[in-house]
Protein backbone atom coordinates (compact mmCIF):
# COMPACT_ATOMS: atom_id res chain seq x y z
CA UNK A 1 0.00 0.00 0.00
CA UNK A 2 1.45 3.45 -1.18
CA UNK A 3 0.72 6.64 0.63
CA UNK A 4 -0.73 9.58 -1.43
CA UNK A 5 1.67 12.82 -0.93
CA UNK A 6 -0.20 16.43 -1.02
CA UNK A 7 1.75 18.29 -3.46
CA UNK A 8 1.62 22.01 -3.09
CA UNK A 9 1.81 22.62 -7.25
CA UNK A 10 -1.07 24.12 -9.02
CA UNK A 11 -1.49 20.91 -11.30
CA UNK A 12 -1.85 18.86 -7.78
CA UNK A 13 -0.85 15.86 -8.88
CA UNK A 14 -0.07 13.90 -6.05
CA UNK A 15 3.43 11.69 -5.43
CA UNK A 16 2.97 7.98 -4.55
CA UNK A 17 5.91 7.45 -1.43
CA UNK A 18 6.11 3.45 -0.14
CA UNK A 19 4.66 2.67 2.79
CA UNK A 20 5.86 3.52 5.74
CA UNK A 21 9.29 1.98 6.67
CA UNK A 22 11.63 1.93 9.56
CA UNK A 23 13.59 5.16 9.06
CA UNK A 24 17.36 5.48 8.62
CA UNK A 25 17.64 6.98 11.82
CA UNK A 26 20.34 9.89 11.14
CA UNK A 27 21.99 8.84 14.80
CA UNK A 28 23.35 5.84 12.77
CA UNK A 29 25.02 7.86 10.21
CA UNK A 30 27.09 9.54 12.77
CA UNK A 31 30.55 8.35 13.58
CA UNK A 32 31.27 8.74 17.45
CA UNK A 33 31.95 12.20 18.49
CA UNK A 34 30.63 15.71 19.99
CA UNK A 35 27.75 15.53 17.26
CA UNK A 36 26.62 12.33 18.16
CA UNK A 37 26.59 12.42 22.10
CA UNK A 38 24.50 15.60 21.23
CA UNK A 39 21.86 14.36 19.34
CA UNK A 40 21.82 11.25 22.16
CA UNK A 41 21.17 14.69 24.36
CA UNK A 42 18.48 16.45 22.24
CA UNK A 43 16.34 12.93 22.00
CA UNK A 44 16.69 12.90 26.04
CA UNK A 45 15.00 16.63 26.22
CA UNK A 46 12.51 15.50 23.25
CA UNK A 47 11.30 12.48 25.56
CA UNK A 48 11.55 14.37 28.80
CA UNK A 49 9.39 17.89 27.45
CA UNK A 50 6.89 16.18 24.50
CA UNK A 51 3.30 15.12 25.97
CA UNK A 52 3.05 11.41 26.27
CA UNK A 53 0.59 10.92 24.71
CA UNK A 54 0.20 11.15 20.76
CA UNK A 55 1.80 13.88 18.68
CA UNK A 56 1.96 16.01 15.95
CA UNK A 57 5.35 16.95 14.04
CA UNK A 58 6.44 18.80 11.52
CA UNK A 59 9.10 18.21 9.92
CA UNK A 60 10.46 21.31 7.29
CA UNK A 61 12.71 19.84 4.70
CA UNK A 62 12.82 15.59 4.82
CA UNK A 63 14.39 12.94 2.86
CA UNK A 64 14.88 9.59 3.63
CA UNK A 65 16.59 9.83 7.12
CA UNK A 66 14.75 11.13 10.38
CA UNK A 67 16.17 12.77 13.51
CA UNK A 68 13.89 11.51 16.10
CA UNK A 69 14.12 9.33 18.71
CA UNK A 70 13.57 6.11 17.78
CA UNK A 71 9.99 5.18 19.67
CA UNK A 72 8.49 8.59 18.57
CA UNK A 73 7.23 8.56 15.01
CA UNK A 74 5.09 5.14 16.55
CA UNK A 75 2.86 7.48 18.54
CA UNK A 76 3.49 10.44 16.17
CA UNK A 77 1.55 11.91 12.86
CA UNK A 78 4.73 12.95 10.75
CA UNK A 79 3.86 15.92 8.37
CA UNK A 80 6.90 16.57 5.65
CA UNK A 81 7.47 19.73 3.45
CA UNK A 82 10.30 19.68 1.04
CA UNK A 83 11.16 22.28 -1.90
CA UNK A 84 12.92 19.23 -3.62
CA UNK A 85 10.63 16.51 -5.37
CA UNK A 86 13.25 13.84 -5.28
CA UNK A 87 13.15 14.09 -1.28
CA UNK A 88 9.49 13.98 -1.41
CA UNK A 89 9.89 10.67 -2.94
CA UNK A 90 12.87 9.54 -0.89
CA UNK A 91 10.96 9.82 2.32
CA UNK A 92 9.28 6.88 3.79
CA UNK A 93 7.96 7.48 7.11
CA UNK A 94 6.00 10.79 7.03
CA UNK A 95 2.28 10.14 6.94
CA UNK A 96 2.07 13.34 5.02
CA UNK A 97 4.41 14.67 2.54
CA UNK A 98 4.31 18.43 1.14
CA UNK A 99 6.07 19.60 -2.03
CA UNK A 100 6.29 23.10 -0.88
CA UNK A 101 8.74 26.47 0.66
CA UNK A 102 9.19 26.36 4.77
CA UNK A 103 9.39 29.74 4.25
CA UNK A 104 6.12 30.07 2.49
CA UNK A 105 3.88 27.13 3.66
CA UNK A 106 1.70 27.76 6.13
CA UNK A 107 -0.13 25.61 8.66
CA UNK A 108 -3.10 26.16 11.12
CA UNK A 109 -2.15 28.26 14.43
CA UNK A 110 -1.27 25.67 17.06
CA UNK A 111 -1.49 22.73 14.93
CA UNK A 112 1.90 21.13 15.99
CA UNK A 113 3.95 19.85 19.37
CA UNK A 114 7.22 19.70 17.73
CA UNK A 115 9.04 21.04 14.70
CA UNK A 116 11.87 19.94 13.24
CA UNK A 117 14.21 21.83 10.85
CA UNK A 118 17.67 19.81 10.49
CA UNK A 119 20.61 21.00 8.54
CA UNK A 120 18.08 23.32 6.38
CA UNK A 121 18.15 27.08 7.73
CA UNK A 122 21.38 27.62 6.04
CA UNK A 123 19.91 26.57 2.37
CA UNK A 124 17.21 29.24 2.84
CA UNK A 125 17.43 33.15 1.66
CA UNK A 126 14.64 34.03 4.04
CA UNK A 127 15.36 32.56 7.29
CA UNK A 128 13.17 34.75 9.42
CA UNK A 129 9.95 33.98 7.36
CA UNK A 130 10.55 30.36 8.29
CA UNK A 131 11.19 30.36 12.01
CA UNK A 132 8.14 32.75 12.56
CA UNK A 133 5.74 29.83 10.22
CA UNK A 134 7.32 27.34 12.53
CA UNK A 135 6.79 29.08 15.85
CA UNK A 136 2.63 30.07 14.47
CA UNK A 137 2.40 26.38 13.54
CA UNK A 138 3.26 25.65 17.49
CA UNK A 139 1.68 24.56 20.23
CA UNK A 140 2.13 26.93 23.27
CA UNK A 141 4.69 24.84 24.90
CA UNK A 142 6.36 23.62 21.83
CA UNK A 143 9.15 23.08 20.73
CA UNK A 144 11.78 23.54 17.13
CA UNK A 145 14.11 21.50 17.39
CA UNK A 146 17.29 23.49 14.79
CA UNK A 147 20.71 20.82 14.04
CA UNK A 148 22.89 24.02 11.41
CA UNK A 149 26.57 24.52 10.77
CA UNK A 150 28.28 27.33 12.70
CA UNK A 151 29.10 29.92 9.96
CA UNK A 152 32.06 31.42 12.54
CA UNK A 153 33.21 27.61 12.68
CA UNK A 154 36.56 26.35 9.85
CA UNK A 155 34.24 24.45 8.03
CA UNK A 156 31.62 26.95 7.96
CA UNK A 157 33.72 29.48 6.36
CA UNK A 158 35.03 27.18 4.15
CA UNK A 159 31.22 26.03 2.90
CA UNK A 160 30.24 29.84 2.90
CA UNK A 161 32.71 31.03 0.77
CA UNK A 162 33.63 28.16 -1.52
CA UNK A 163 31.67 27.76 -4.83
CA UNK A 164 29.01 24.90 -4.72
CA UNK A 165 31.08 22.09 -7.21
CA UNK A 166 33.42 21.77 -3.98
CA UNK A 167 31.45 20.90 -1.49
CA UNK A 168 29.88 18.35 -4.41
CA UNK A 169 33.97 17.23 -4.67
CA UNK A 170 34.24 16.75 -1.12
CA UNK A 171 31.35 14.57 -0.29
CA UNK A 172 32.09 12.54 -3.57
CA UNK A 173 35.94 12.47 -2.92
CA UNK A 174 36.46 12.90 0.84
CA UNK A 175 33.47 11.17 2.18
CA UNK A 176 32.71 8.78 0.13
CA UNK A 177 29.69 9.25 -0.63
CA UNK A 178 29.74 8.73 -4.52
CA UNK A 179 26.01 9.95 -5.72
CA UNK A 180 26.78 13.28 -3.87
CA UNK A 181 25.07 16.27 -5.67
CA UNK A 182 22.69 14.31 -8.12
CA UNK A 183 19.21 14.64 -7.99
CA UNK A 184 17.52 14.71 -4.77
CA UNK A 185 21.12 14.12 -2.53
CA UNK A 186 23.72 16.74 -0.61
CA UNK A 187 25.15 18.71 -1.33
CA UNK A 188 22.83 21.33 -1.54
CA UNK A 189 23.52 24.75 -2.06
CA UNK A 190 23.92 27.24 0.73
CA UNK A 191 22.90 31.01 1.36
CA UNK A 192 24.14 31.55 5.30
CA UNK A 193 21.32 33.70 6.10
CA UNK A 194 22.63 36.42 9.05
CA UNK A 195 20.24 34.27 11.44
CA UNK A 196 22.17 31.15 11.32
CA UNK A 197 24.89 33.09 13.14
CA UNK A 198 23.90 31.28 16.85
CA UNK A 199 23.88 34.58 18.99
CA UNK A 200 21.49 36.26 15.93
CA UNK A 201 19.30 33.28 16.29
CA UNK A 202 19.15 32.96 20.04
CA UNK A 203 18.41 36.78 19.67
CA UNK A 204 15.65 36.72 16.95
CA UNK A 205 14.10 33.71 18.56
CA UNK A 206 13.88 35.83 22.36
CA UNK A 207 12.14 38.61 20.37
CA UNK A 208 9.56 35.96 18.99
CA UNK A 209 8.01 34.20 21.91
CA UNK A 210 10.78 31.39 21.69
CA UNK A 211 12.92 30.54 24.67
CA UNK A 212 16.35 28.51 24.38
CA UNK A 213 16.21 25.18 26.32
CA UNK A 214 18.75 23.41 24.76
CA UNK A 215 22.20 25.11 22.73
CA UNK A 216 24.48 22.95 22.41
CA UNK A 217 28.28 23.68 19.60
CA UNK A 218 29.77 20.86 19.01
CA UNK A 219 33.23 19.53 16.58
CA UNK A 220 31.61 18.99 13.13
CA UNK A 221 31.08 15.25 11.99
CA UNK A 222 33.35 15.94 8.70
CA UNK A 223 36.49 15.81 11.53
CA UNK A 224 36.10 12.49 12.58
CA UNK A 225 34.94 11.05 9.43
CA UNK A 226 38.25 12.27 7.56
CA UNK A 227 40.11 10.75 10.54
CA UNK A 228 38.58 7.47 10.02
CA UNK A 229 38.77 7.67 5.85
CA UNK A 230 41.65 10.01 5.11
CA UNK A 231 43.96 10.18 7.79
CA UNK A 232 46.31 12.30 5.96
CA UNK A 233 43.80 14.98 5.04
CA UNK A 234 42.33 14.97 8.42
CA UNK A 235 46.17 15.54 10.54
CA UNK A 236 46.37 18.43 7.89
CA UNK A 237 42.92 19.99 8.99
CA UNK A 238 43.50 19.33 12.71
CA UNK A 239 46.65 21.00 12.64
CA UNK A 240 45.41 23.93 10.49
CA UNK A 241 42.14 24.60 13.36
CA UNK A 242 44.93 23.90 16.34
CA UNK A 243 46.84 27.40 14.44
CA UNK A 244 44.21 29.03 14.19
CA UNK A 245 42.94 28.44 17.87
CA UNK A 246 45.68 29.50 19.09
CA UNK A 247 45.83 33.17 17.51
CA UNK A 248 41.84 33.14 18.96
CA UNK A 249 40.72 34.12 21.36
CA UNK A 250 41.11 31.71 24.32
CA UNK A 251 38.24 28.75 24.38
CA UNK A 252 37.51 29.30 20.77
CA UNK A 253 37.88 26.24 18.59
CA UNK A 254 37.21 26.61 15.45
CA UNK A 255 36.30 22.74 14.73
CA UNK A 256 33.13 23.56 16.50
CA UNK A 257 31.35 23.01 12.48
CA UNK A 258 27.98 22.47 13.89
CA UNK A 259 25.10 23.65 17.00
CA UNK A 260 22.12 21.95 18.20
CA UNK A 261 19.32 24.38 19.82
CA UNK A 262 15.78 23.81 21.28
CA UNK A 263 12.95 26.49 20.90
CA UNK A 264 10.01 26.26 23.26
CA UNK A 265 7.13 28.34 22.31
CA UNK A 266 6.25 30.61 25.09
Amino acid sequence: MNKPATIDFATAAAILVPAATAPTQALHDLVPGEARDSLLAVHDVLRRELPQGPLAIYEAGGGSCSVLPPELPGRSKVTVVDIDEDQVRNNTYADEAILGDVQTYRFGHETFDLVICYNVIEHLPHVDAALLNFRDALKRGGMILIGAPNPRSLSGVVTKYSPHWFHVWFYRHIRGIKDAGQPGEPPFPTFFHPLVTLPRLEAFAAANGLDMIYCREVESPRYPEMRRRKPLVAALVDAGAAALNAVFPRGTDVRRGDYHVILRKS
